[in-house]
């Protein structure tokens, strides 16, 4: 049986990050994946993902994600990769929703810089958008688009040329510890290594039962724009985030050169990650469509493609990011309930910092299992 330091379980976009930051700093480590990863079977697919920085979940984010940026830059240099598209980033919705409050609060409290705009402001600088009168508006200057397939794609190739071992389409299927280390078992064989990370997204519970998460699938669409495409333009058109009801969410991209992308954030169907169903009926895309209607009427053209996501919630919608209660060398990584793509760079380094050094200087505290009782 081979023997690393660290095995790594899902290599999607915490896990290839994770593995990356782990070889890096010299420590010999095996990553699998059930797939081969960037596929488009679990959470890190989708031609774009939105990056921001007034977070309005939590201020604690906000360090996490600027050092995200950071991260996202250097891997950007590193494999000559288009990762991040700077668009900017507009939150609408009522001046004390969540969304709006939850943004300015970010905004303030970490000196961030951005612009408040009220309805007749927003209707004004992005012509494409038909924002209500009683609707306000937190415009972030450094917002934008990540580009998943690459991401993914870049860390595991830095993760790859820093030594790495990666094992595509080798499912993990079982760990257990014995004798100080850990024992996993795959398809194919198994690995033993002093220390295991789980990051394996939605088919995580199957891997650490008993945690409170559950699946939840989402859809994705892609709309042909009905009307004036220019000012759906991301040189003119920022990411949006849309508070359109008390507490729901839905978001929006630029057309990036397929169709203006929009999906519901949360409110999916709870599922099992290899049941999900991935056929998309007209159930999945009428209240997008109506939504687009009511604040981008320009971008309700045609249906152009939809796709299945999934995201894996924790009870609070926060991360977890946690050490297991009864096995101290096994961490557990990822569940980050459809909001955690933009951090992976920073969780593989909290990763890293976690199996090297015991400690991580970013406050951990609010992403621990124990919160759950």
């Amino acid at each position: 049986m081979a023997r690393y330091d660290v095995v790594v379980v899902g290599l999607g976009a915490m896990g290839s990050a994770i593995a990356r930051a782990l070889a890096l700093r010299g420590r010999s480590v095996v990553g699998l994946d059930r797939f081969t990863p960037p596929h488009s079977r679990g959470s890190s697919h989708g031609r774009s993902r939105i990056i921001r920085e007034a977070y309005f979940e939590h201020p604690v984010y906000v360090p996490l994600v600027q050092r995200a940026y950071a991260l996202w830059a250097e891997l950007e240099r590193e494999s000559g990769r288009t990762l991040y598209r700077r668009t900017r980033g507009l939150m609408v919705g009522p001046p004390g929703g969540a969304l709006v409050s939850g943004a300015l609060e970010s905004a303030r409290i970490h000196h961030l810089e951005h612009e408040v705009l009220s309805a007749a402001e927003m209707r004004r600088r992005f012509p494409a958008f038909a924002t209500k009168d009683e609707m306000t508006g937190v415009l972030e200057p450094r917002a934008g688009v990540l580009f998943p397939e690459a991401c993914v794609a870049a860390a595991l190739d830095g993760a790859a040329h820093a030594g790495a071992e990666l094992h595509l389409d080798e499912e993990a299927t079982a760990w257990r510890a014995e004798h100080g280390r850990i024992r996993v078992e795959t398809v194919r064989g198994a690995w033993s290594a002093g220390q295991l990370v789980v990051s394996a997204g939605p088919w995580l519970p199957r891997l650490v039962p008993g945690l409170p998460l559950t699946i939840e699938r989402q859809v994705l669409h892609w709309f042909v724009p009905g009307g004036d495409r220019a000012a759906l333009a991301p040189e003119v058109c920022p990411i949006a985030l849309w508070e359109f009801a008390s507490g729901r969410l839905f978001y929006t991209f630029p057309d990036l050169g397929d169709g203006v992308k929009a999906a519901l954030h949360h409110d999916g169907q709870t599922t099992d990650p290899d049941r999900v169903s991935r056929e998309v009926g007209p159930e999945d895309t009428g209240e997008v469509r109506d939504l687009l209607r009511r604040f981008i009427p320009s971008a309700a053209g045609a249906l152009r493609e939809s796709a299945v996501c999934l995201y894996t919630n924790t009870p609070d919608r926060d991360f977890l990011i946690d050490r297991h209660p009864e096995h101290a060398q096994v961490l557990i990584v990822s569940p980050c309930s459809g909001h955690g793509f933009k951090f992976a760079p920073v969780v593989g380094e909290i990763v890293a910092d976690l199996v090297t050094a015991g400690a991580t200087r970013f406050d951990l505290r609010p992403f621990r299992l124990s919160r759950f009782g």
